[in-house]
């Protein structure tokens, strides 16, 4: 393991939201030497350090698999039917701002439309006339992932970076859709 510099270890700690005395019942060392080796009067002996950055890195670990799906979903989901046209999708977009939609046959999850999908099809030659009539079926992209509302966190990543949103089900039923904005809270 690489360890970063050992001046991180204060603001790894602080943004963990740990105080020293919880990293040091956790490491094993005394608070007084971590306090020291923070501030940097004392230089911290390699195990020292392998320790401390060890149990930062468990805490951030921790932290990580405690955070759910629905913890940082969006929980009002703005959907769009396949039977709608075009024009339907990319006025709902400029209404709420949003740059994709998942679309829906009914409730269940069956693909997904873009400004982006929609900007190529206008620079294939499709029409503006032909794209405003046209149904979000025939120019929608794959469906989003779809996770449970309790999947960890660090498992969702990989996949909004693929596929730029999933969808969060409970019971059966979309409850929440999170985007890579969602995940950039956590930071």
């Amino acid at each position: 393991m690489r360890f970063p510099d050992v001046s991180e270890i204060r603001r790894i700690r602080k943004s963990l939201d740990l105080t020293q005395m919880e990293l040091s019942e956790a490491s094993g060392i005394s608070q007084s030497a971590i306090a020291k080796i923070e501030s940097g009067t004392v230089t911290a002996s390699y195990a020292s350090v392998v320790r401390l950055f060890e149990t930062l890195d468990d805490f951030k670990n921790a932290k990580n698999t405690s955070v759910k799906a629905m913890d940082v979903a969006s929980r009002s989901v703005t959907t769009v039917q396949m039977d709608q046209t075009v024009l339907d999708a990319s006025q709902i977009m400029q209404d709420t701002g949003y740059s994709q939609l998942p679309v829906l046959n009914g409730e269940a999850p069956v693909g997904s439309i873009s400004e982006k999908s929609i900007f190529r099809l206008l620079e294939g030659g499709v029409t503006r006339a032909q794209l405003r009539s046209m149904p979000v079926s025939e120019v929608m992209g794959d469906t989003f992932p779809v996770i449970s509302y309790d999947t960890p966190i660090s498992a969702i990543t990989g996949l909004i970076y693929d596929m730029n949103a999933v969808l969060v089900l409970k019971t059966g039923r979309i409850v929440g859709m999170i985007t890579n904005a969602d995940l950039l809270k956590l930071i």
